[in-house]
């Protein structure tokens, strides 16, 4: 009776506690420090994943066709710059300064033939190149010249005070070439222009070519001033491949 009595006592003790209470006396200790264990390593598990930062895939692009320019004064034959300037003031022609030759040149010949009682022939030819590198963040060297060819093909058809302005796709002159023909009025003669954009691989090349007649002479044709410049991107675009081999 004395046993049962005290047992009844415990009981009822323990009923007048709170619920929560009861619940963490009446709970193993050890079982407490377990699930409070566990929970503390999956958190900690958890931030660690979250912490650890995922590789970022590197972008490739396709490497520039071309690695290198000409020489931009023999980019063109000695035999076509005599035929297209007569009488040029520089023969072998007179190169651009540039501070980055392996990127852009340029080379220019003019020259005024003067053929007596019949007037004097003006003209001038100018060819200028540009490569483009391969760059992850601006696309392969191909693309970028694409996109700057078509930038300086609206250039020239922006020319302000030209006439009768005409722009024609050209085959046969790298990967893509326009001529955009027109005339000019400059210091009171009419001057006849053929400008060739073309573009080969990662490399833009821009040649001019203009002409005018001085005391009396005929300004040239535009067909012969446009077949001359045609001619002589052909040979620059060609001359690009050649010192890349």
């Amino acid at each position: 009776m004395q046993r049962s009595a005290s047992r009844l006592s415990r009981v009822l003790a323990c009923a007048a506690v709170p619920v929560m209470l009861v619940a963490a006396g009446c709970s193993s200790g050890s079982d407490s420090a377990d699930k409070g264990s566990g929970s503390s390593g999956s958190g900690e598990s958890s931030a660690s994943a979250s912490a650890t930062p995922k590789p970022t895939p590197t972008k490739t692009v396709e490497a520039a066709r071309f690695a290198k320019l000409p020489d931009v004064c023999k980019a063109v034959s000695a035999k076509t710059t005599a035929s297209l300037v007569p009488k040029a003031k520089a023969k072998n022609g007179t190169a651009a300064q540039s501070s980055d030759v392996a990127s852009r040149g340029g080379c220019s010949w003019n020259g005024l033939d003067d053929k007596g009682v019949k007037g004097s022939q003006y003209r001038w030819l100018d060819v200028s190149f540009y490569r483009y590198e391969s760059d992850a963040s601006l696309g392969s060297g191909q693309d970028r010249a694409a996109e700057n060819f078509a930038k300086e093909l609206a250039k020239v058809q922006g020319t302000q005070g030209a006439k009768k302005l005409a722009t024609a796709e050209t085959a046969g002159v790298g990967d893509q070439a326009s001529t955009v023909t027109y005339q000019l009025r400059k210091t009171d003669e009419d001057f006849t222009y053929a400008s060739v954009v073309a573009r080969t691989g990662n490399v833009v090349v821009l040649l001019s070519y203009n002409g005018a007649g001085y005391a009396g002479a005929d300004a040239p044709s535009g067909k012969t001033i446009s077949e001359g410049a045609v001619q002589a991107a052909k040979e620059a675009v060609a001359a690009v491949a050649a010192a890349n081999k």
